[in-house]
């Protein structure tokens, strides 16, 4: 829990608490899906060169990484319920901007303000999610991650569908952005008004994330590198390194996304058991094998269980690096952010890097770095320790003291820690 009780006005339930962040990251990974799906469209309307599009593609990315530091603001002055709101309905609303640009200047425009919002509601929604961790007293995140990939993986499903019937991107994504944005509304409603104390001053328009927050950010890293490289060059491995046909190299990306959201959704259970390092060792060792088999592997027998094993090891390190950002500081906004921007700054450099090490060497090599970076997990889940000290049912007397001033303010009528427990 982070340093500084929150507030919290009065819920009609605590379970929707859980419930609605749940809905919102499930909201939020069903915008990506539905954009990603529409790709191939956007390029064939504007008659972009793969280089055109790959411009394109890296203006999310850089819009998320200047953004998110902006979100602890935004969390600050308007409180946590007030914020996942607005910044997941601008999210929502964003979709559409893509698929309306007339040319290549204004798509890369488009995609920067969609990357901007992306960044900011995540930020703001692992907020809301580690403050309710917290208070429930055991984990959650990994969980949270499960339903945005899950909701990832059901939105593409009609954006494939809308390809195959050819209807227009232009009216999909306005219609499914009306639709998200409509269901976000009732849900953000059930979510804790979590609000800094009084007097705390208000974090600047800009601001660096905090040294501990970066090197928790490192484990984030190696996880965020080796799931950019395995998605977007599980598909060509298989077609090149082992022969494999184009459909089931097309069926690759489909398979890895399936693989990180059932080992998400079921991660907590095992986070519970293990705790958050010993977890990320686990996660780390099973992601190494896989690497093995994909580096040695001459056929896609061998190569599918390898990228199936990365999805898996590497599923909850992400989950557990935001929950563990959110224990350290008294703005737990602002170093999930610091922690969100070295992570998807990984996702960013690594499809690059896989690319140009292929190039001068071979994608056999690429996927050896991979695998050196899943290693690096087993050597780095250390970092994780002091926040997992300081999580809820640790044993800290200061965990402790600070569950009870958070029950102690509650209002009358409103929902306490110990409430919030139950779920």
């Amino acid at each position: 829990m982070s340093t500084t009780a929150h507030a919290l006005e009065p819920l009609a339930s605590p379970r929707r608490a859980r419930a609605g962040i749940a809905l919102v990251f499930g909201v939020h990974g069903a915008v990506s899906g539905s954009f990603v799906t529409r790709i191939p469209w956007i390029q064939d309307r504007l008659d972009l060169s793969p280089g055109q599009l790959g411009l394109a593609l890296v203006m999310p990315a850089i819009g998320s990484s200047l953004a998110m530091p902006l979100a602890g603001r935004f969390v600050h002055r308007y409180g946590g319920r007030a914020a996942v709101r607005g910044l997941i309905s601008l999210w929502c609303l964003a979709l559409a901007l893509p698929a309306l640009a007339p040319s290549l200047p204004v798509l890369c425009v488009a995609l920067l303000a969609y990357g901007a919002s992306a960044g900011m509601a995540d930020v703001a929604m692992n907020a809301q999610g580690v403050e309710i961790e917290q208070r429930l007293g055991r984990s959650i995140m990994s969980g949270l991650h499960g339903m945005w990939s899950a909701g990832g993986l059901l939105a593409s499903g009609f954006g494939i569908l809308a390809a195959h019937l050819d209807l227009d991107a232009r009216l999909q994504l306005a219609v499914t952005a009306l639709v998200l944005l409509a269901l976000a509304q009732p849900v953000c409603r059930n979510l804790p008004d979590l609000r800094a104390p009084e007097g705390t001053e208000e974090p600047p328009r800009f601001a660096l994330p905090p040294r501990s927050s970066l090197v928790i950010g490192l484990v984030g890293f190696c996880a965020v590198f080796a799931e950019g490289a395995s998605m977007d060059w599980s598909g060509v491995y298989l077609r090149d390194v082992t022969g494999a046909s184009a459909t089931i190299a097309a069926a690759s990306y489909t398979a890895f996304s399936l693989t990180m959201a059932v080992s998400r959704l079921c991660g907590d259970a095992v986070v519970r058991r293990l705790g958050a390092v010993r977890t990320t060792r686990l996660g780390g060792a099973v992601a190494t094998v896989g690497g093995l088999l994909v580096v040695v592997a001459d056929s896609p027998a061998l190569a599918i269980p390898g990228f199936a094993l990365i999805g898996i090891g590497i599923a909850v390190t992400v989950p557990l690096a935001f929950a563990a950002a959110g224990r350290i500081g008294s703005n737990p906004s602002q170093a999930i952010a610091g922690v969100a921007t070295v992570t998807y700054t990984s996702g960013l450099v690594a499809p690059a890097i896989i690319g140009a090490l292929a190039q001068a060497t071979s994608l056999t090599v690429s996927f050896g770095l991979v695998t050196a970076l899943a290693f690096a997990l087993l050597l780095s889940a250390g970092a994780l320790r002091r926040a997992e000290r300081n999580s809820p049912g640790s044993g800290s007397g200061a965990e402790d003291a600070a569950v009870a001033a958070a029950a102690a303010t509650t209002p009358p009528g409103g929902t306490s820690a110990k409430d919030l427990s139950a779920i």
